[in-house]
């Protein structure tokens, strides 16, 4: 079983030393480099980072990597077996996934995914166009509806609901991650033709990787109401932050956005 996971990384950084994971430097298109894979080699969108985000890397993984099963993580966002007790007594980064762990779980599920993020007080729409552009989104839809329309319904759902997996990270086999690659990146690259994003800020630019944690949920609701995936394939795995959350200024930030309308403009 070759599993990999690659992790997104834009700078020096500690990572696991476990060989289920890669550390892969995204954008690194004109960069010096940092001692790790870089995602400007072969078939690559590497010059796309500040939009794409991790995406460049899921790029490159998908076009340049073998394997059988894929993986994305970030290099301060792991999944993670290990309990809270563990992790202070261990350290988080002594806590992340194994391929101990990873591999049998492979063997029951398709798909592996983080804990879903719920969205108590709003929808998922409403979420993202009180602290971003409501626009994009609209004109994702745009897109789906002329070249995907079978997955508009799945995007609507969404929309309305408060709940979602986000931070673009999964752990999938090879033929959901083509089906799913081969959807996506077109998609968002209409979406970057469409969308006028020449005034913005570097921090609101990254618009294209919000949009695809949205489009994930997407793409998984299809495949499981067409009966390409059943529910029991997919396998909801904790993960682990190893930095720290302002949750103060996250939390004023949120109610600023929602009652003030003030966009967020920058990361917490």
């Amino acid at each position: 079983m070759n599993v990999k996971v690659f992790i997104a990384c834009h700078k020096e950084c500690e990572v696991p030393a476990d060989t289920l994971y890669l550390p892969l430097f995204v954008g690194a298109s004109g960069k010096k480099d940092i001692g790790f894979q870089r995602d400007d080699s072969g078939e690559n969108i590497s010059a796309k980072n500040p939009l794409y985000c991790e995406l460049t890397g899921l790029y490159w993984c998908w076009k340049n990597l073998e394997y059988d099963y894929l993986g994305l993580a970030h290099y301060r966002r792991f999944f993670t077996l290990r309990s809270k007790s563990y992790q202070k007594k261990h350290s988080k980064i002594a806590s992340v996934l194994t391929t101990e762990e990873c591999e049998p779980l492979l063997l029951k599920y398709r798909v592996i995914v983080p804990k879903k993020r719920k969205y108590y007080i709003e929808t998922i729409y409403d979420h993202y166009r009180h602290t971003m552009d409501g626009r994009q989104l609209d004109v994702c839809r745009e897109i789906l509806q002329e070249r995907h329309p079978e997955f508009v319904q799945s995007f609507d759902r969404l929309m309305v609901s408060r709940e979602a997996y986000i931070f673009n990270m999964f752990i999938m086999d090879k033929r959901l991650i083509d089906d799913y690659c081969a959807w996506l990146f077109p998609v968002l690259e209409e979406l970057e033709r469409r969308y006028d994003s020449s005034k913005l800020t570097d921090f609101e630019k990254r618009y294209i990787g919000r949009i695809s944690e949205r489009l994930f949920n997407v793409w998984l609701s299809y495949k499981i109401g067409c009966g390409e995936l059943k529910k029991q394939d997919i396998f909801e795995l904790p993960y682990l932050y190893l930095g720290e959350v302002n949750w103060w200024k996250k939390g004023t930030s949120f109610l600023k956005a929602k009652f003030l309308h003030r966009k967020y403009e920058k990361s917490f």
